[in-house]
């Protein structure tokens, strides 16, 4: 009995020592995926930044500026981008929609945005549902939004919608933000010329008409990213930027007029629900990187202990037998 038990614990065993590597280096890279159908919304505001009024063509303080920034996943492109990817596709339009004080749209800039579900990297592809910038075909390199799952403490490589150009985004080091181990990254994009919004909030200012006068847009920006390493999403943003129209007729003589500058955060509110947010989806990637392989390990590591135990005591000699008693044959004379 004990040699049937010691077999079967052993075969336990080896199935739970087997299923720990599996799990984290089989199973999590197919399981660990963003949703195809994935909604979010997060505001930024600049408090006392310095806004252009298109009216006046004159730069001036105002109380604030938000940007309410969504994030939509497109469930119908997903599945048509995956027939040509053979793998599985995430399709994001996006939105960011500048408000001034006035509660007046002072810009917006849509985006679609198509990437790899597991690894978080740019899917290149053509046609109907191909990634853009405001409408105009482009082809990111690097990352944009969200970090790989199980982010590296190393520099990445982000792309700039604005300025349409990838550049390093830097690690700057380990920190701790709303009680959430964090990663800090920071990336400098310097003065670069970029295109001008096609929605612009005055009518009859196009970027056409602009462009006629020989006047440019000019835009430089420090962002800086908290992000949670186990899912990669980050949880929190700022953005220090500046943007200029420089030269031109349209300037009436000036060198340079500023659009925007401020420093742009996420509103707390926001901050807030990123937060419990990302605490949710970290404890589904630990369950599948860490929980469950160390749990079969050690349950493996346990079964072949008492496995073997078992054994031994199988193997052990017994008590020894007591000397058969018969009964007393008669005696014939």
């Amino acid at each position: 009995m004990r040699r049937k038990a010691s077999l079967i614990l052993l075969a336990l065993a080896v199935f739970c020592t087997t299923m720990s590597p599996l799990m984290r280096w089989y199973a999590f890279p197919r399981l660990a995926k963003i949703p195809a159908g994935q909604y979010q919304t997060a505001v930024l505001e600049a408090k006392n930044p310095t806004l252009l009024d298109y009216g006046t063509m004159q730069a001036k303080k105002v109380s604030k500026v938000s940007i309410v920034q969504t994030l939509k996943g497109n469930v119908e492109a997903s599945n048509e981008v995956e027939k040509t990817a053979g793998r599985d596709v995430v399709v994001w339009d996006s939105l960011s929609y500048v408000v001034g004080p006035d509660g007046k749209m002072v810009s917006q800039v849509p985006e679609r945005y198509v990437f790899d579900a597991h690894s978080q990297a740019p899917v290149h592809t053509t046609g109907k549902y191909a990634e853009t910038v405001d409408g105009d075909p482009v082809k990111r390199e690097g990352i944009e939004f969200k970090w790989p799952f199980l982010t590296e403490k190393r520099d990445y490589e982000y792309y700039d919608a604005q300025a349409r150009v990838t550049r390093p985004i830097h690690y700057k080091g380990t920190q701790t933000f709303r009680g959430v181990k964090v990663y800090y990254f920071e990336q400098t994009i310097p003065w670069m010329k970029v295109p001008l919004p096609k929605t612009m909030p005055v009518k009859g200012i196009t970027p056409e008409s602009v462009a006629k006068t020989g006047t440019t847009r000019w835009y430089t920006t420090v962002r800086k990213f908290w992000v949670e390493p186990v899912t990669g999403a980050p949880v929190y943003g700022e953005e220090i930027q500046h943007n200029e129209l420089r030269g031109g007729t349209l300037l009436g003589g000036r060198d340079r007029v500023t659009v925007f500058q401020g420093h742009v955060k996420m509103r707390e509110d926001y901050i807030k629900s990123t937060v419990a947010l990302v605490k949710a989806n970290r404890g589904l990637v630990v369950l599948l990187t860490s929980t469950l392989p160390w749990g079969f390990l050690i349950a493996g590591a346990l079964l072949l202990a008492l496995s073997l135990w078992l054994e031994a005591r199988s193997r052990r000699p017994g008590e020894p037998e007591a000397a058969p008693t018969h009964e007393p044959e008669p005696v014939t004379a």
